[in-house]
């Protein structure tokens, strides 16, 4: 057996030693202002450290960078003994990777995802794979959807983490024809697509193209109960969606990419936010919540080509970082708003935050 010695060997036993989180050091993490430092002597903050590109992989780094700031999700999987008895190698890597991001012994502030990847390409039979380029939408309902699977396999559970944090509830009532009236049904979800409004199709006086904007609170009127929307596919119909529970972390995919028989277009338009969505709970009581965004997820370039980043809330300081594979630097909430968004993920507010923290601490 080779024994290291000197500073390489302690750092190795100490990462060893603290490789494991328990509940207190969580329950903590979001208001550790401290930075830690690799073994190159360069400075990083535990849970906001680059993850590196193995091939055209920033898909799975942004959609990873974003639910890192999802503190249940993320606190269930710093404690192994929370998923023990799971089969599914898929958690058991995004366990691993998540407590490799927040660790504050950590070699170097950059972390590997080749084993997750790893991990990724097998569950999903090499639909997302190494080497080739891939939707964060696509990506981020499938390993919800997957991950939900395999932990509520585990202890005959009926739920997860997953659907704790993410799942909500729309009415849908659709209208196919005056005659045969309307048809009404309950549908869960754990992301809600929004439609932008089309640019313009002429420059300003100064020649320069107009990008339009557009606030948030317009396009989520799609989920109002009264809004119309007109769909073609299966059948012509006019639908109205209502959002009947909200869920703790909401997650938004703005239609940014349009498909025609010849080639894919890319809507510009700028939602501006607004963090305030109703939601009617019960027959009589309407309930406001009013969420905060902490992941954006961007799209750079033109459609079927290009790279995407994210920028990430960091809450012990309320600031804002622009995380692009190992790139991690920290940011101007204005450059965050002026960002062509393409998923968005928000958290619910709480009026009484200790009764969140003992609520954090009860899900452990």
């Amino acid at each position: 057996m080779i024994e290291l010695r000197g500073d390489v060997g302690l750092r190795l036993r100490t990462f060893r030693s603290l490789a494991w989180f328990n509940k207190d050091q969580v329950l903590q993490l979001d208001r550790n202002r401290q930075w830690s430092r690799a073994l190159d002597g360069s400075d990083y903050l535990p849970g906001m450290v680059g993850l590196n590109n193995i091939k055209e992989t920033d898909f799975v780094n942004v959609t990873i960078q974003s639910l890192m700031r999802v503190t249940p999700l993320r606190n269930i999987f710093l404690i192994p003994e929370n998923y023990a008895d799971s089969k599914s190698v898929l958690v058991h890597r995004f366990g691993e990777l998540t407590r490799k991001i927040w660790h504050a012994r950590n070699f170097k502030g950059q972390v590997s995802p080749h084993e997750f990847l790893q991990a990724v390409m097998k569950a999903s039979k090499k639909r997302f794979r190494i080497g080739a380029q891939s939707d964060p939408v696509e990506f981020m309902s499938w390993l919800l959807n997957t991950l939900h699977t395999d932990l509520k396999s585990s202890r005959t559970k009926t739920s997860s983490i997953i659907h704790r944090c993410f799942q909500g509830e729309l009415e849908v009532v659709k209208e196919i024809n005056a005659k045969d009236g309307a048809e009404t049904s309950k549908m869960p979800f754990l992301m809600l697509g929004v439609d932008l409004p089309p640019p313009p199709l002429f420059k300003d006086v100064m020649e320069k193209n107009i990008i339009p904007q557009v606030p948030l609170f317009n396009i989520l009127k799609k989920f109002d109960g009264e809004s119309v929307t007109e769909v073609v596919r299966p059948r012509v119909a006019r639908m109205r969606y209502r959002v009947t529970r909200l869920p703790q972390y909401l997650i938004l995919h703005m239609r940014r990419f349009t498909k025609n028989n010849f080639f894919v277009e890319k809507n510009p338009t700028l939602a501006e936010g607004l963090y305030t969505i109703s939601s009617k709970e019960g027959e009589e009581e309407r309930v406001r919540s009013k969420y905060d965004l902490i992941a954006n997820i961007v799209h750079d370039s033109k459609p079927g080509e290009g790279a995407y980043r994210v920028f990430v809330q960091r809450k012990s300081e309320e600031l804002w970082y622009e995380m692009q594979d190992l790139h991690v630097a920290e940011t101007l909430p204005q450059m965050v708003a002026l960002s062509e968004a393409y998923m968005q993920i928000y958290e619910q507010q709480h009026l009484d935050s200790h009764k969140q923290v003992e609520a954090d601490r009860e899900e452990l």
